[in-house]
Parts: C-alpha cells; structure tokens; sequence
C-alpha cells in the first residue's frame, strides 16, 4: 500500500514511503498522550501530596493515574467512533502504552533527580516548577517514539484508522 511517494491519511495526517510519520502528526499524538499521563500526574501527585503520603505511594497512584488518563481519553475517542468496548480498550492499549511508560519513565525520572522535588509541597513552587519541566522533556523524549511508531502503522496510526 505505501510506496515512495507521501501518502496523507485522514485529518492530513502524513506517512512517508520510508516507513516514517512526518513531525507534526507525531507531535499531535504526544500532546494527546502528554495531556491523559499530565491529568494523571498532577491529580496523583496532588492526591499524596495531600495526605502526605510518601514518596513510593504518590508515584505509585501518580503512574497508575497517568495510564488510567492516557487510555481514557484514546478509548473516548476510538468509542466514540463506534468501536465495540473490547476493540477500542485493544486500541488503547496499543496505542498508548509505549508512548505513556517513555512519558512515565522520563517525567518520574526528572522527579527523582531533581534535588528535594520530591519533598516539596503543593504550595512550594519547586513542587510545580520541577513537575512541568518533567513533563516537558517527557514530552521531548516521547515525540520520536510517537513518530517511530506511527511510520510503522502502530501507536496513533491505529487510533487515527477510527477517526471519521
């Protein structure tokens, strides 16, 4: 079906021949996936922050949260399509899991290494300053995963195959 010339699906997205997504599509996915793991995030980490939870116990919920988003908002839409709700939570995984557990893995990273992020409370700004920048290079680490994986038909190329 591909071959060397550009091939534009639905809503312009673009797959080159090569097997590759073009930048901007895989931006657009990362945003979607950054915007369910960000909800998740920030709600966990608010959540054990709050009940002064500790550290393992907040980003445990903080990751848990983050999955539970990232898939809710991709199942809404591959419903919404009309997809029966075992294909659309098939969909979801596939899409998303990748993309949530390098986000994941990045932006809890950050927060670990960033010297007394970890303690900081809900009114100190170290506590938001050190979770949007974990956030963004989440984002930055994600973005090629995103695009490696739409070019080769898997993570949001499959969400997009139920768009209308």
């Amino acid at each position: 079906m591909r071959d060397t010339h550009e091939q534009h699906g639905q809503h312009g997205h673009t797959v080159h021949g090569d097997g590759g997504a073009d930048w901007p599509t895989a931006v657009r996915a990362t945003l979607h996936c950054l915007t369910g793991c960000a909800i998740g995030e920030v709600l966990g980490m608010v959540i054990g922050t709050a009940f002064g939870w500790g550290n393992a116990p907040t980003t445990v919920v903080a990751i848990a949260l983050a999955f539970f988003f990232g898939y809710s908002l991709t199942l809404r839409s591959v419903l919404a399509a009309g997809v029966g709700f075992r294909s659309a939570v098939r969909v979801a995984l596939a899409a998303d899991t990748l993309s949530i557990a390098v986000m994941e893995l990045i932006d809890n990273g950050v927060i670990v290494l960033w010297p007394s992020a970890m303690s900081a409370g809900l009114s100190d700004p170290l506590f938001w300053t050190s979770l949007v920048a974990s956030l963004a290079l989440a984002f930055v680490a994600a973005t090629p995963v995103n695009k490696w994986m739409i070019g080769r038909g898997r993570g949001h190329a499959v969400v997009h195959r139920y768009h209308h």
